[in-house]
């Protein structure tokens, strides 16, 4: 999976939303301690800077060397690249210093549903403070607008199902079958995710870098498919209200909070 977000990570920055604070603060006050939190599959690092906040030392992983190039840099994160060659034991070592039962908060912020999840789930559940650790997985997935935009959008995620990856399929479910080993804490469980909203303002502009940087659209192109010609782009643009005009919509958002 590397090599596809390599592909937008540049793009990727720019387009995508930000995390509500007051999301960290909620997980945060979770967990008895705060001396190390685990943002895994971070990417430009946006959700590891918001940890950064309520804990002492930040660990921030991905598979892909090029998004970490524009990770946000910040005295109490550390970024590390980790390859999949690398065992649990290794894992364990470069999170948690080769120790187990350390971790206090393990976030997964758009990403999870790539991982191979029994391996992530064991590491996790190695590495996860014995009692007091708290893992939460969260991810969106359509945008609201107005009843223009909706449909439009609603139509061009259906054309880009082709070119997903099968793992895209828990994210359009809404993480509602998402596999979640761990027992709830009252924000969500397996099976019934806890539903939000991100709130996002932009101009057209930043709506048009957002869909070049979703993943499906990188595949298709990959194969020769445009997912996004002329007539499509005018189309989100009239939907939208013109190229200029900043509006502030929100995004469905999904979170899975558990312990052991």
């Amino acid at each position: 999976m590397a090599g596809l977000f390599d592909k937008q990570a540049e793009i990727y920055v720019e387009a995508r939303p930000t995390y509500p604070k007051e999301w960290y603060s909620k997980l945060a006050a979770l967990t008895p301690q705060h001396s190390l939190a685990w943002d895994a599959g971070t990417g430009n690092g946006q959700a590891a800077l918001g940890l950064s906040e309520h804990y002492q030392q930040v660990v921030a992983t991905d598979i892909s060397e090029e998004q970490l190039k524009y990770a946000i840099q910040h005295p109490r994160i550390r970024y590390m690249h980790t390859p999949t060659s690398l065992s649990e034991d290794e894992m364990v070592n470069l999170i948690g210093g080769g120790h187990e039962n350390s971790v206090d908060l393990i976030t997964v912020a758009e990403a999870v549903h790539w991982f191979d999840l029994p391996q992530f789930y064991s590491l996790a559940k190695r590495l996860l403070r014995k009692p007091g650790g708290i893992i939460a997985v969260w991810a969106y997935n359509r945008m609201l607008v107005n009843p223009e935009f909706d449909p439009v959008f609603d139509r061009f995620r259906e054309n880009c199902i082709p070119f997903t990856h099968p793992n895209s399929k828990y994210v359009r479910a809404g993480y509602k079958t998402l596999p979640f080993p761990f027992e709830s804490v009252g924000m969500g469980r397996e099976g019934e995710p806890l539903t939000l909203e991100i709130p996002k303002e932009v101009s057209f502009q930043g709506v048009e870098r957002m869909l070049r940087s979703y993943s499906a659209v990188i595949r298709a192109k990959d194969q020769g498919v445009d997912m996004l010609p002329e007539e499509v782009i005018k189309e989100f643009e009239r939907a939208w209200g013109g190229r200029d005009l900043v509006r502030t919509f929100k995004y469905e958002a999904f979170m899975l909070v558990g312990k052991l």
